[in-house]
Formats: structure tokens, sequence, C-alpha cells
């Protein structure tokens, strides 16, 4: 019997970023076995996998075949060499490995189609893309879906949409890949088209303690697919347990009153697109307003270089750089400890040697600069500043990025530190936070409106609107952020309903 790998990943260096680049994450072998129990529940003659990696979907399937007593053939596509190799360590022989192919499974697809497909897509992020490669794909999914896949897509998405292709009628799809599928700028237009086309028949969300990449800040889904009439409900899964048994039953269809390690809840599908698939069913709340109605919100600064730009007051001081050309900023989302930010904030982080102070000579001609200002830009420059990313596309390069000074931050990257702040210290965020800019200016609306978006209730509606990652983490965009439902209790009893002319009726957050 072939053995079963236990695979822990490089928590980082040179052999973290080798996997991120390759976009390879090993599935364990008991989530293995449920995605296998589904797309082999009606013994089909053949398997692909279309990114081997390490064979971990081959052997849960000779497996289930061996224990139901059926022939099955095993085919699959990687484009990393070395995984080969990897395969046959994990148990695996030349027998199991005779069919598959070193070629890209999306741009040079299989020309026939498979009764079973089952997938651990390279994950690889829209960024570490090739200017050629997104075009490529972009066009790919164009017509193949008649959509426009927005091009912050990565590769994990296109290879979701050539897995379905390659689906037989009535075949069925296992997909395991990170719950950014689901709440990307691209996701509306993708589930759109998958959900007209195909039958969505589960999704599998995990707990934190369950989840099949403990070791990975990235929250996992699993997406049951058959190649059939689409219906008009289907199966959401929390899994809180590692108990592979009653996630087996569900995705097989065999139903039961009571679970213990997971959690079922039969949803229509139109609720679920519009909650979104990595989100708990819609717990029927309306709400009548949403943060953007009495603000807005804008990402914090981007410097380009933080080393060059961001200082700490006394570092500014022997530069020679006077307070005029600096502007007091946050750098880091951990420098703000609670819900207040205040001078004495600011004056802790320079007893701590952190930087507090933003280079800003914007208005300020070259020639008109102290002479020891100058002499940094020019060190810079030499330094090749200029031909940095982001700092090329200003003019002059040093030009600074400029914000207003928010009444409100917001900490928006958090597993249970998420968290609006009451900016007393006057200071601008660096990209570790967001602006949050109150429509009316005085001090009693800010502080009202602060104490609405600080209330338990509140922060609670941010799993509404934002992306999810691994270990309960949560992500909460600009335009997401402006779309947080707020409770209309706490909106009036604030006093806040008075500044707006109510909405037409309420929204569920599902519209949000």
């Amino acid at each position: 019997m072939p053995k079963t790998q236990t695979y822990k990943l490089p928590r980082s260096g040179v052999e973290r970023e080798a996997l991120r680049k390759k976009g390879q994450f090993w599935t364990p072998d008991w989530t293995a076995d449920i995605m296998v129990a589904y797309v082999l529940q009606e013994k089909p003659a053949r398997l692909l996998d279309p990114a081997l990696g390490e064979g971990v979907f081959f052997r849960a399937a000779k497996r289930y075949a061996r224990s139901h007593d059926f022939d099955l053939a095993l085919f699959g596509r990687d484009i990393d060499p070395e995984v080969i190799g990897q395969a046959r360590m994990s148990g695996l022989d030349n027998h199991d490995l005779q069919n598959v192919e070193m070629r890209d499974f999306v741009l040079d697809p299989p020309s026939e189609l498979f009764p079973a497909i089952i997938a651990n897509p390279p994950y690889i992020r829209h960024h570490r893309l090739s200017a050629a490669q997104k075009e490529h794909l972009r066009e790919f999914a164009r017509k193949a879906t008649g959509r426009h896949i927005d091009g912050r897509a990565g590769l994990h998405v296109y290879f979701l949409i050539r897995a379905l292709q390659t689906l037989a009628p009535e075949g069925r799809l296992a997909y395991i890949v990170s719950a950014d599928i689901c709440e990307g700028v691209f996701a509306h237009a993708l589930w759109q088209w998958i959900c007209s086309q195909y039958r969505l028949d589960v999704v599998i969300a995990f707990a934190s303690e369950a989840t099949p990449f403990p070791d990975v800040d990235t929250n996992a889904l699993v997406f049951l697919i058959r190649n059939a009439k689409p219906d008009k409900e289907f199966d959401w899964v929390k899994c809180l347990d590692r108990d592979s048994k009653e996630l087996t039953a569900v995705v097989v269809g065999r139903h039961q009153k009571n679970y213990n390690g997971i959690q079922v809840h039969r949803r229509l599908l139109s609720e679920g697109l519009a909650t979104g698939l990595s989100r708990p069913p819609s717990d029927g709340s309306k709400y009548q307003y949403t943060l953007g109605d009495f603000a807005s919100v804008m990402r914090g600064i981007v410097t380009g270089d933080n080393e060059f730009f961001f200082m700490t007051s006394a570092h500014a001081k022997e530069l020679g750089i006077p307070d005029s050309l600096l502007v007091k900023a946050v750098g880091r989302m951990r420098d703000v400890q609670g819900e207040y930010f205040d001078p004495e904030d600011v004056s802790r982080l320079e007893d701590k040697g952190r930087p507090t102070r933003l280079l800003n000579v914007n208005g300020v001609p070259f020639d008109k600069l102290p002479a020891r200002v100058q002499k940094y830009l020019e060190d810079g420059e030499k330094n090749g500043l200029p031909d940095k990313t982001l700092i090329k596309t200003r003019k002059p390069w040093y030009r600074m990025e400029t914000r207003k000074t928010p009444p409100i931050l917001f900490a928006y990257l958090g597993r249970r530190s998420a968290r609006f702040i009451m900016n007393r210290a006057d200071v601008v965020p660096l990209t570790c936070l967001l602006c949050v800019y109150p429509k009316h200016a005085s001090s009693d609306f800010v502080e009202h409106l602060w104490k609405v978006l600080s209330n338990p209730e509140t922060i609670g509606n941010l799993k509404k609107v934002g992306k999810s990652y691994g270990g309960d983490a949560i992500k909460v965009e600009p335009r997401s952020l402006e779309r947080l439902p707020l409770p209309d209790d706490l909106v009036r009893m604030e006093g806040l309903a008075k500044y707006l002319t109510p909405r037409q009726g309420a929204l569920d957050f599902g519209e949000i």
C-alpha cells in the first residue's frame, strides 16, 4: 500500500519563496480523500489531476478505487519536472505515472474530456505573472466565458475555467483553492458564468483549527462542481475538525440530521452568490445604512521606498531635514496599540526608534531646498531610487503621495485586531492602515461615527465585506469598507440618521 506523506511547509526563506513562485502548497491526505470520494462516486474509468504536485490525489484515488473494487486510469499534468521525483518518493510507481505529461494545462489543454477531475491548482497571484502571461490568460478567459475577467485574477482562476471546460457531460470536478477566488474583484463575473453553466453541488469551508494548510496565510475552500444543469440550491459545509467521515458522507449525498464535526447549510444559489460563497449564509439582517453614507475611504500612502522616505525625527535632524519638509506618519499596524492614537503614542514610537516622519518636499523647487536635503535626494538618485517600480512613475521621482489627515484610521488586515482608530495624533498612515474621512467635519459627528464603527456589532459585519485569510484573518479594501453595513439602531442612537435622507427600503448585506 502506498505510504501517505505529511508535508511540512517551510515558514520562510529561500524554500518558501520557491514555493510561492511555483504556487505549490500540497493538499493533506484527509482532504484529498474527501475530494476523491466526490469525483469517483460513480466509478469513472479515468481521473485527471492537472496539477500533479507530489501526487496526493493519485494516492487517494488508488485507495478509493481499491476499496470500491473498480479499475481507474490516472492522468496528470504539471510543468515542474521535479514533481515526478517527489511523486515517486510519496509512494507512486511508474505505472501510476505513465500518463503524466509535462505540459501547461491552461494554455495547452488535453484534447479529450474527463469524467473526473481533481485539482489543487498552482496558487500564483497576478503580480507574479508577466504582462505576456496575463494577456494570454485574459484572452483565454474572455473566449471561454464571454466575460471580462479582471487582470488581478491569479493563475488558479484560469485553472478553474480550463478544468470546467475539460469536464465531460455529467463529469465531476473537486477543486481546492483560496477563498479569494470568490472574493476578488473578478469574482462576480466568474461565478455568474460558472453557476449559469454548471451545477454547484457543495462548497466546503474550514474553521481555522481544521484548515488544510495551517502554515499558509490563506483561507481554503473546496468546490464540488458537476457538468450538469444548474440547480437552485447547494450545500455549504463548514468543517470544524479533521474527521473526514461526516464530510465524506455529505459530498456523496448521504445527509443526516445531526453533525458533530461539521455544519451543513442548504442554501439558495442566489443568496450564496449575493452573500459570497466563502461566507456563511445570510442571517436575514437588513441594513439601511453603510459607512459610505457617512464617510469616504482611501488607502494609506505608498512611498515606494520606506527606508529612504520614512525616518525617525532624530535621523531627520542628523540629515538636516527641517520639520517643514516632514509629515508625521505611522508605518506599521502594530505601532497602533489600541483604539486611540495620541501624541504620546508618537513619542513612544520615537523612544523605541520607530520612524514617525515622512519626507515631503512637494511644491518646493529643488534649487530652493536646503543644501543638505538636496544632497540627500542626490544620494537617493545615485542609489537607483528613480528606477524603482512605483517611484519611476512620479515627476519628480521624489514627489510624495499626499493625504489629508484622516480623523479615523482603520486597521484593515488582522485576525482579531481589525478595528477603527481615533486619530488624535494627526498622523497620516502609510499602506498599513486605511484613511476614513467623515463627510461632516464637526468633532461631534466624528465622535458619534467612531462610536458606531467601533461597536462590536459593526466590527462583526466586516466579514460580510472583507476577504478572508488563514487563521480567521480578514482584509477589507477601501471600496469594500465603504459598503460596510452599519446597524440601524446604532446609527439612530448616535444621531447620525439626521444627516441623511433615508433610502427607499432597506438593503440586505447581499446587495452591498
